[in-house]
């Protein structure tokens, strides 16, 4: 979503402070304005400050929830390209491209014998907030992956990120391409 839209949430609804990732409850019936609505997460403005709503929370948004749903190719098997398919709904609350887009995803290495995949990522600064709240989103949706049982995200900065690392269409997108 690129425009803004103003909103009455339906419900009381969890949120995350960004950048520094404190929860906090938006109560219900409150007028906030919605920012960008990517992968199924939304960022919106509450009160002056911008806030994460995780897309399970959908409708106290008044918005259906997103569902992301892969098809098993049943062959028992992870499919590489399906787990940076996951990774690639994962979205910076305050960017509007996605963690693997922006180059955060260092590594995915997938365990077949034991249905587990690994990740090495890290943040576009080290002491971001949201980190907790981007590695779980990244567990969970590649957790969506068939015939994956476990994910293991390392939380890594070394390398540290720099915009280089950024895909050509992420910088163009952010204005970084130069």
């Amino acid at each position: 979503m690129s425009e803004q839209r103003m909103v009455a949430t339906q419900r009381d609804c969890p949120a995350r402070l960004v950048p520094v990732g404190d929860p906090l409850t938006i109560p219900a019936n409150s007028f906030i304005t919605i920012t960008q609505s990517l992968g199924g997460n939304y960022t919106v403005v509450y009160q002056g400050n911008m806030l994460r709503v995780d897309g399970t929370n959908a409708d106290a948004l008044g918005l259906e929830k997103y569902q992301l749903s892969f098809d098993d190719h049943g062959d028992g098997c992870i499919h590489e390209e399906q787990v940076w398919a996951a990774l690639e709904t994962v979205y910076d609350p305050e960017i509007p491209v996605n963690l693997k887009s922006l180059g955060l995803i260092y590594s995915v290495d997938i365990n077949q014998d034991t249905k587990s995949v690994a990740i090495t990522m890290t943040l576009t600064a080290p002491g971001c907030g949201m980190g907790p709240v981007l590695v779980g989103d990244v567990e969970y949706r590649v957790k969506l992956v068939p015939n994956v049982e476990s994910v293991r995200v390392d939380l890594v900065f070394d390398p540290p990120w720099h915009r280089d690392m950024m895909s050509e269409e992420a910088q163009l997108e952010t204005g970084m391409f130069y």
